[in-house]
C-alpha cells in the first residue's frame, strides 16, 4: 500500500520539528518568527483570532515555562503552520477552520496559564 503525497509531507514536517526534550533557543525563535508571519499574512481575515496566536507566541517565548509546559502550544502552533492539515490552507476562510479550532481549543485547555501572556 503507497502512502499518499500528502502524508508523506506532513511527516517531513513534523520530522523537523520533533524532539523528546527542549526546544533549542534558536528552534523556539525559528518557530515563533514562522508563526508570526503566517500570522500577519492572515491579519485582515482573521484579525481578532490573532491576539490569541499573539500570546501563545510569548507563552513559547517565556523562559520561565518549563519546556513540557510548552509542549502543547508547540503542537498546537505547528498544526496552525503546517501546510497539510484537515481543511487545506488554500480554501479562503475555510482552511483555517481547523487551524483556529485548534489554536482556540489550545487557548481554552491552557485556560488562566495564558492571561498574563495578552496585551
Amino acid at each position: 500500500m503507497s502512502r499518499s503525497k500528502k502524508t508523506e509531507d506532513y511527516e517531513d514536517f513534523l520530522e523537523d520539528y520533533y524532539h523528546e526534550g527542549e526546544l533549542s533557543e534558536l528552534e523556539t525563535h525559528v518557530l515563533s518568527q514562522k508563526v508570526q508571519r503566517k500570522a500577519d499574512r492572515n491579519r485582515n481575515s482573521i484579525r481578532g483570532f490573532i491576539k490569541h496566536i499573539i500570546a501563545l507566541k510569548k507563552y513559547l517565548l517565556d523562559g520561565n515555562v518549563k519546556w513540557y509546559r510548552k509542549s502543547v502550544v508547540v503542537a498546537a502552533l505547528l498544526y496552525f503552520l503546517s501546510p497539510v492539515d484537515a481543511i487545506p490552507d488554500a480554501l479562503p476562510f475555510v482552511g483555517f477552520l481547523d487551524d483556529m479550532g485548534v489554536i482556540l481549543w489550545t487557548v481554552k485547555f491552557m485556560g488562566k496559564e495564558l492571561s498574563g501572556y495578552y496585551d
